[in-house]
C-alpha cells in the first residue's frame, strides 16, 4: 500500500522529492500516513477533501483483496 500512495501522491505535487509515506502496523489495521510539502497539502486534500478522498479509496479497493483494513492519513 505504501508503494501506491506514494506514486498516487508524487503525481499530484510539485516537489515530489519531499513526499514521504510511512506505515504502522496497528493491531489488524495497517495506518499510511502521508507527508507532503506544506505548498502541495492542498492539491493532495483538494476542494472539499475530494482529492484525499478518492486516494482512500483507491487504498481500500487495493487493500480489500487482501481482506485487511487501511487507513490512510495525511499529516504535516
Amino acid at each position: 500500500m505504501k508503494e501506491l500512495v506514494e506514486v498516487i501522491a508524487k503525481a499530484l505535487v510539485d516537489c515530489p522529492a519531499e513526499v514521504m509515506v510511512t506505515e504502522k502496523q496497528n493491531g489488524n489495521t495497517l495506518v499510511v500516513e502521508l507527508k507532503v510539502a506544506p505548498q502541495d497539502m492542498g492539491k493532495v486534500i483538494g476542494k472539499q477533501g475530494k482529492i484525499a478522498k478518492a486516494i482512500r479509496s483507491v487504498v481500500k479497493a487495493a487493500a480489500s483483496k487482501d481482506d485487511q483494513k487501511v487507513v490512510v492519513d495525511i499529516i504535516q
